[in-house]
């Protein structure tokens, strides 16, 4: 007989089987979301561990990347659009998954590169270099047409002070990750906008991920630009969710918005001259809305505007204002890209019209958007009045033939909203109740299972090409930056650098204090008179430095690239410039490596006549 506290063998409670097993439910869920990211990223890794960038063809990185690459950006869209699809799934899944193609977009370039890109980027670091050198800010008389930097300084004074803080020898260390950097801080204030409209998450997520698939313009390389829209959406986002029109007891409540906003426009304002007029044009055209009415912000924008324009940059706006009154009302001139603009052979053209198509796509489908959508069109007035407002600027300036790509930029934000809107079924501007209850249902049907989720793996990959289908004219290898080093260091005070074209690494170093001559920029005539005669013509240019000083003649493949890839000279038309040059008694040659060639031009008792060209 068994003891009174023993159960029997055969007891049920001892059977391990009917024990709580581990709750195999819980987790699958999350682990078929995060499954498509995962492999996504380490395809990534392993496709730039693979890439080779040593001789990229006419379609730039396109052609240097592995096929894991295009798989993992592909899973990496498919599983956005899996976790998205559901409106009442947390936010923690699209945001990983932006962040994800964010850095596949952004970071690829800054990996699989040695050096940072774009001669824009170097010429930005010169002028951080200038800052902390001089100490302290120089006008026109001092530094020519360089000195519009000198006049906006926002952006470089906080990097120089970054390049302090850190302790690293230059914003090189650091400028190719920017990309990166300047993209993620646009996500912030993007979500901050498209809320203000809509609890969908559905809806907001999409939106999020065209903006950042049709943004291959550019604009966030290490750049005043980069940083200035951020600011700008910052302002915008602020405006938006707490802009309305006051109503009796809280107008001291958007007194006190409106003042934690001057230094955000200040830093506009000082930074860049593009923005702060597109700003006010925002700014502007939410005014006349019934919803916004608050003055204060926009006058208070003016008058940093005019304070500034009328003091600290007068000086090129003094010039700079005949030019742009002569353009103003010319939108076909404004449109123009102009010569060296030009898309030229097989690889640049298709890139161009892939880039072109990317952004018709995202336009018609917010054209469909704003058609089909009358109570978003109603609720979201705002957001399409901001797409619309940039189109202004086609009628006042060309920009120096960027004017376009800029319209493009500050339309995104607007036009993606009622983009993802056409892809979306039926939503609502704003949810029920903020704990997502009243939030729509999940559709169902083929159509919006399937079609949206196309559509975007359509749209993700034509990124690549239009963002880095001509990074062989963006890279410059270690050896070009050596041999372009090479040059300013050996330049005295005064010396003269010719070179074919702008596009090469430190292009701009020391200017200062060394002259710079690129013959592209001047008249055809001239630019044949050089092919017909190139030795004699550029002694007869670069004559007119005198001792100590040295002229210096310099011809790398990152010219040779931009000029060919955009319909100036051939790469042949080049190197018979540098063969007439290397045949010539009047150049020795004192630099070359694999990237390219200097030569200095002799001294000689001509070399101080009065014949050479002013850069």
């Amino acid at each position: 007989m068994a003891a009174p506290d023993q159960q029997p063998a055969n007891d049920p409670a001892m059977d391990l089987a009917d024990l709580p097993g581990p709750d195999r439910g819980r987790w699958a869920g999350p682990l078929r979301l995060a499954a498509p990211l995962a492999a996504a990223l380490a395809l990534w890794t392993y496709a730039m561990v693979r890439t080779d960038t040593t001789a990229l063809g006419a379609f730039g990185l396109v052609g240097a990347l592995p096929v894991v690459f295009w798989i993992a950006l592909a899973l990496l869209t498919a599983g956005f659009w899996i976790c998205v699809r559901d409106p009442l799934r947390s936010n923690g899944w699209p945001l990983a998954y932006t962040v994800g193609l964010i850095v596949l977009e952004r970071a690829t370039q800054a990996v699989v590169y040695p050096t940072p890109l774009y001669s824009w980027a170097w010429k930005h670091d010169a002028v951080i270099e200038h800052l902390l050198t001089a100490g302290g800010l120089q006008r026109g008389d001092q530094l020519g047409d360089m000195a519009v930097y000198d006049q906006w300084p926002g952006f470089f004074a906080a990097q120089a002070a970054l390049v302090r803080l850190t302790g690293v020898e230059n914003a090189a260390m650091f400028m190719a990750w920017w990309p990166l950097i300047s993209s993620l801080m646009l996500l912030a204030p993007l979500l901050l906008i498209y809320r203000t409209f809509t609890q969908d998450r559905r809806l907001i997520w999409t939106a999020v991920w065209l903006f950042y698939v049709a943004n291959w313009v550019g604009q966030d390389y290490f750049s005043p630009q980069s940083l200035a829209l951020a600011l700008y959406l910052g302002v915008i986002a602020i405006v938006l969710r707490r802009g309305e029109r006051p109503v009796r007891g809280r107008r001291p409540r958007q007194a006190l918005w409106t003042v934690l906003l001057i230094p955000l426009i200040t830093a506009i304002v000082i930074s860049h001259q593009l923005t702060p007029v597109m700003l006010i044009a925002s700014l502007a055209a939410l005014c006349l809305t019934r919803r916004y009415r608050d003055w204060t912000l926009l006058v208070t924008l003016l008058l940093v505007f005019l304070a500034w324009n009328l003091t600290a940059s007068l000086p090129f706006l003094r010039e700079a204002v005949p030019e742009m009154v002569r353009s103003f009302g010319d939108v076909s001139g404004n449109l123009e890209t102009g010569y060296g603009s030009t898309p030229t052979g097989t690889g640049p053209v298709i890139v161009s019209w892939v880039a072109r198509l990317l952004s018709a796509s995202v336009l018609l489908l917010a054209a469909i958007g704003v058609l089909r959508r009358r109570v978003l069109r109603h609720r979201a007035r705002p957001l399409l009045l901001l797409a619309a407002v940039p189109l202004l600027m086609l009628v006042a300036n060309d920009y120096g033939s960027e004017m376009i790509f800029r319209v493009l930029l500050f339309m995104l934000p607007g036009a993606c909203f009622f983009a993802a809107a056409a892809l979306l079924p039926d939503v609502r501007p704003l949810a029920a109740d903020p704990d997502g209850a009243g939030a729509p249902r999940p559709a169902v049907g083929l159509r919006f299972a399937v079609l949206p989720g196309v559509v975007l793996l359509a749209l993700t990959p034509a990124f690549v090409p239009s963002y880095s289908g001509k990074d062989r004219l963006s890279y410059f290898p270690p050896q070009e930056v050596a041999l372009v080093r090479q040059v300013f260091d050996r330049a005295p005070e005064g010396s003269l650098v010719v070179a074919a074209h702008r596009n090469y690494p430190l292009a701009y170093a020391s200017y200062w204090n060394v002259q710079h001559y690129w013959f592209l920029d001047d008249a055809k005539s001239h630019v044949e008179e050089i092919l017909n005669d190139p030795a004699g013509t550029l002694a007869r240019d670069m004559a007119a430095v005198e001792p100590p000083a040295r002229a210096y003649l310099l011809l790398t493949q990152g010219q040779i690239a931009n000029s060919e890839m955009n319909g100036m000279l051939t790469a042949d038309q080049l190197r018979s410039v540098e063969r007439s040059v290397a045949a010539s008694p009047l150049f020795e040659q004192v630099g070359r490596n694999d990237a390219g060639v200097i030569y200095e031009l002799k001294r000689t008792g001509s070399s101080t006549s009065s014949t050479g060209r002013t850069p």
